[in-house]
């Protein structure tokens, strides 16, 4: 295994505390993350913003591909900005390798180029339907597990799995099933990270508000050094 969250440990200046300083914050690489929705983005200007990492919607279930990815992609590289794909699950539709073989061949891939970051699993409550998908907790752990390791086969590294402690809890009845593998991307509008899901001690990335200054789309942070950010994309 290339990427666990054991070797993050590394790479990460401080340990995730519940109530982050602004000082400690103000140090840490900030990033965004986008879709269709933004349309294609300006990351020259992002990157002025103090933008250093760009999270681009690829894929969706097993058969949408956003129509904004490749045009943002290759704007977030000519900006020199680290980046990586996104897929948004749908675990009603088909099966978590499904999906993963989809996002992997839309846009969702990895290589240890020292610019890509590795591909987010995006697993939140469902949009239009039922917020489990009609999953049980111990099948909803199953098909993340089913992603996670078609991803890790074809890649050597394991997804980010995005997501919030609500669902988590809710959905998955708390599984600590994935926090010695998968990194932590949580999602929480406030001014602290908050508690987390069971499994993981800190949150590698942290989404802390749905639109800011740094640029169109949400508002990140990696909880590390820039050092520490361009290491994840090494591998």
């Amino acid at each position: 295994m290339k990427f666990a969250v054991a070797s993050l440990l590394a790479f990460v200046a401080t340990a995730v505390s519940a109530s982050p300083t602004l000082e400690s914050r103000a140090s840490k690489p900030k990033g965004i993350d986008v879709s269709h929705y933004q349309g294609t983005v300006n990351f020259a200007a992002a990157k002025a913003n103090g933008v250093s990492f760009a999270f681009i919607k690829a894929t969706e279930g097993h058969t949408y591909k956003d129509p904004s990815f490749s045009a943002n992609y290759v704007a977030a590289t000519n900006a020199g900005i680290l980046r990586g794909g996104y897929h948004f699950a749908h675990p009603d539709s088909s099966s978590g390798a499904a999906q993963a073989n989809f996002f992997l061949a839309h846009g969702g891939g990895w290589s240890k180029d020292g610019r890509t970051l590795p591909g987010a699993l995006d697993i939140e409550y469902n949009p239009s339907g039922s917020k489990c998908y009609g999953l049980s907790a111990s099948a909803m752990v199953a098909w993340i597990k089913d992603f996670s390791n078609t991803y890790h086969s074809h890649t050597g590294v394991y997804p980010i799995i995005y997501t919030t402690t609500d669902w988590w809890k809710t959905c998955t009845g708390n599984s600590a099933a994935f926090g010695n593998t998968n990194p932590l991307w949580i999602a929480h509008y406030a001014s602290s990270i908050g508690a987390l899901p069971a499994g993981w001690g800190f949150t590698t990335f942290w989404q802390y508000a749905d639109k800011g200054s740094l640029g169109p789309g949400d508002q990140d942070e990696f909880n590390g050094t820039l050092e520490g950010l361009k290491k994840i994309a090494l591998g």
